[in-house]
């Protein structure tokens, strides 16, 4: 283990170490906020050009890295649940490439189920957050997020490429790198935007512990539902409604959430959407 572990592992000093790297994250973000629409672009995907970039990046990673659905033929994958569903890309603008996306699975009503229902629902024990609880046009699940391997955080700033190992400084410039990272980020808080803009009230995703403990880190507290299952890896329930997203969000990140926000309202607007 190493010592960056240890001491976030420590009982006191864990939470003090914890709120000081917090809050460097908070600060970065705040630089980044800046900087994020200047080479970035969160998109709503409306038309089926858009919709099939979403399929071609959801492809890439969960059918041919990571194995979790079969390669298809037409390099998109897709699944029963995209017809009722909203779509977020964002683009790298100097490049014109999608970086990631993500959906927002809605429900009109009992016939159309969210994938958590579907498939995971014996593993939410929380019975008073269920989703069966609340209306069927208030509830949303968060899905399918996807980034591109090319737009990943690695190891001592090396960035793997898609088919050309590594994104150097020559090609993105160190400010472009440092928006990186914050790409997932930047799907969840356009995933919250669309959502809160089309009066959906309750979302559910299911994720990673590890994934959620992060998002906590930056002030995005999923609530926990119920114990992790075997779900394309060890996944478990969460919940989040818009007070508990804003409620801890640091300030570094409202800044980004602002700029993303403003960016997409935008869109939802000229899409007579919200």
């Amino acid at each position: 283990m190493n010592w960056n572990k240890r001491l976030l592992d420590t009982p006191i000093i864990g939470d003090i170490t914890k709120k000081i790297v917090s809050a460097k994250a908070s600060r970065e973000a705040h630089s980044i906020s800046d900087h994020f629409t200047q080479f970035l672009q969160p998109c709503i995907a409306v038309s089926q050009t858009l919709k099939e970039e979403a399929f071609k990046i959801r492809h890439s990673v969960y059918c041919e890295e990571l194995a979790f659905e079969e390669v298809r033929d037409n390099g998109q994958e897709t699944d029963e649940f995209d017809h009722q569903s909203m779509f977020s890309l964002i683009k790298h603008k100097s490049s014109g490439t999608f970086t990631s996306c993500v959906r927002i699975v809605t429900s009109s009503g009992p016939d159309e189920l969210l994938p958590i229902e579907k498939y995971c629902m014996g593993s939410i024990t929380n019975e008073e957050l269920s989703p069966k609880r609340f209306n069927r046009n208030e509830i949303a699940e968060i899905s399918r997020l996807a980034v591109k391997s090319d737009f990943r955080r690695r190891k001592a700033d090396n960035y793997k490429g898609s088919g050309t190992g590594v994104i150097s400084e020559i090609t993105y410039s160190e400010t472009e790198l440092r928006c990186f990272p914050f790409i997932a980020i930047g799907l969840y808080m356009a995933a919250a935007t669309m959502s809160m803009n089309t009066g959906i009230r309750h979302i559910y995703v299911m994720m990673e512990p590890r994934l959620a403990r992060s998002m906590k880190f930056i002030g995005i507290n999923f609530q926990q539902l119920g114990a992790p299952v075997d779900y394309h890896g060890l996944r478990a329930p969460y919940y989040i409604n818009p007070e508990i997203f804003m409620k801890n969000l640091s300030p570094g990140f409202k800044s980004l959430f602002s700029t993303i926000e403003e960016d997409i309202c935008s869109q939802l607007n000229q899409l007579d959407l919200a």
